[in-house]
């Protein structure tokens, strides 16, 4: 699990923020320019931009400049690390509660050791 480890505390770093889950939510949809990605919020473009470039830290967005526009787009294969290390916990959980739906539905059964 400890490969996960940097990666991850970069990602979920970047999902802490509301602003910044929202910017996700909005690049599912597809690439957007900055400014029309900072039009929802009430924050000044150099705060936003912040934002912006902490997620583009984590590897969950990029960004592309054309001209005076620039463009901000997902990058999906970032989230495997996540949907990895979810898949993990769901595991480790689902056993934990099928061996406690166990002992509490048969109370004669005998738990072994781990």
């Amino acid at each position: 699990m400890e490969h996960y480890q940097e990666p991850l505390d970069g990602i979920f770093h970047a999902l802490a923020h509301p602003a910044r889950r929202a910017v996700l939510g909005r690049l599912g949809r597809g690439p957007v320019s900055i400014s029309a990605l900072a039009a929802p919020f009430d924050m000044a473009l150099p705060s936003f931009m912040k934002h912006i470039r902490l997620l583009e830290e984590s590897g969950l967005i990029s960004t592309r400049k054309a001209g005076r526009v620039r463009t901000a787009a997902l990058e999906p294969a970032r989230f495997a690390a996540v949907e990895g290390w979810l898949e993990t916990q769901r595991a480790i959980w689902t056993g934990r509660t099928d061996r406690l739906e166990a002992f509490v539905t048969n109370p004669d059964h005998q738990e072994s050791p781990e």
